[in-house]
């Protein structure tokens, strides 16, 4: 798809809202699946990742249905998931997999894990790894990846410290608790989104989270899983491509009703420092804090985002760099090799991308800088089938002199289908 510069122009102040948050939507949903009674999910994340997540659990035997907007889930009880005749296909879908593999690991059956290509290239021994020392039986192929095979057996508690920080991970690992005995504790050097623990305790789970000074051990003990009752807060992420939009096309911008949660909102904070009024007024706080979000335009200027500030944004990092083209200075990120790891090397791909419109832009081991402003031009950018890549090429092309040709537009689906849609009301 082609995206046309647009010309500045004295825009009235935008209103919008944003789907269900992806994150919340994987985790409502597989929990509530192994409660006991119907859970009610509403505002259920429209995202190609979140219906993967579904078909998964049709797969395994989990009745739902979808009614304006409402997800009913028949919970089953920790030991009501069934085998299914088929290998599991979780498509693009990494937190679908990685999430669904804890579950799996206490399971009384055997199962397959597998998706689309750019998923099976990706890292799936830090899911192996700590679900192994809790006793499950996993198997990779000779490189790390899926298709993952998972025998279902008995599972010890343990106590983790995750080498990587990853939400994902520590989900995975807590999900295998709630059917392991004794105890199981996640240590995180770095605190990733808390979304899981969040509705562990909504649904009557024994969590227990101990921040120290260095780590937080995060904790949880087998037990039975009372039914939720959630309205799905709309996607900080997706909240944050528009954000960029609102700030590159110099425009104010109110998001209603979008999750607030503290370990998602490091973009909103490097907003802050790059110069944007950012205001936010919340009105609801559990389990998840949900409010509306104003985005006042205002000149950027560079900034530097340090390791540990890269797990609470690193979904949006992306939409960083090409702010940072249009940012006063040199913009550093740093300690974000993780992104490497994603549906593609985003690194790779962002810097290539903007390199191709004339950016100054240069690629690290672990980050990229970005020299600004840059006059970017007219050309083709290429995705590399990422949704991120994708949404963030095109907010670049909003500046652009000229048409920016994106490769890969259609991958949005995964997380935001109404990106493009949303989009038209900055034009």
């Amino acid at each position: 798809m082609t995206f046309p510069a647009l010309a500045g122009s004295s825009v009235v102040p935008i209103r919008v809202s944003v789907p269900g948050d992806k994150s919340i939507s994987h985790r409502a949903a597989l929990l509530a699946a192994i409660a006991r009674g119907t859970s009610r999910i509403a505002g259920f994340s429209s995202a190609g990742d979140c219906a993967a997540t579904l078909r998964v659990l049709r797969d395994l035997g989990v009745s739902w249905s979808m009614d304006a907007g409402v997800l009913e889930i028949e919970g089953r009880g920790a030991a009501g998931l069934g085998a299914s005749g088929a290998a599991l296909d979780c498509c693009r879908s990494g937190t679908t997999m990685r999430l669904a593999a804890g579950l799996l690991a206490w399971c009384d059956f055997s199962s397959e894990l597998t998706g689309d290509s750019q998923l099976l290239r990706r890292p799936m021994r830090r899911i192996a790894e700590p679900l192994r020392a809790m006793g499950a039986s996993i198997e990779l192929t000779p490189e790390g990846t899926a298709p993952i095979t998972i025998h279902g057996t008995e599972l010890r508690g343990i106590t983790y410290e995750l080498p990587v920080a990853s939400a994902q991970v520590k989900s995975a690992v807590l999900l295998a608790g709630l059917h392991a005995g004794g105890t199981t504790t996640v240590v995180e050097r770095v605190t990733t989104r808390d979304h899981t623990e969040r509705l562990l305790r909504a649904m009557g789970a024994v969590i227990e989270v101990a921040p120290g000074v260095q780590t937080t051990a995060v904790s949880v003990r087998a037990g039975e899983l009372a039914p939720l009752e959630l309205p799905v807060p709309g996607d900080l992420s997706s909240a944050a491509a528009l954000a960029a939009a609102a700030l590159l096309m110099k425009v104010d911008l109110t998001v209603e009703g979008v999750g607030l949660n503290p370990t998602r909102a490091g973009f909103l904070n490097v907003l802050a420092r790059m110069g944007a009024g950012i205001e936010s007024a919340m009105h609801t706080k559990v389990p998840e804090p949900v409010g509306d979000l104003h985005v006042h335009s205002a000149p950027l200027f560079a900034t530097e985002i340090a390791p540990d500030e890269v797990p609470s944004l690193i979904d949006e990092l992306p939409l960083v760099g090409v702010l940072a083209t249009q940012a006063e200075g040199v913009t550093v990120v740093r300690g974000a090799q993780e992104l490497r790891a994603k549906e593609s090397d985003r690194i790779a791909g962002l810097v290539a991308g903007l390199h191709g419109l004339g950016a100054d832009v240069e690629q690290l081991p672990d980050g990229f800088i970005v020299r600004g402003p840059s006059r970017l031009r007219s050309g083709i950018c290429d995705a590399r089938d990422d949704h991120r890549l994708a949404m963030a090429f095109s907010l670049a092309g909003m500046v652009a002199d000229g048409d920016v040709q994106v490769t890969g537009i259609d991958f949005v689906g995964d997380s935001f289908p109404e990106f493009t849609a949303l989009l038209a009301a900055f034009q």
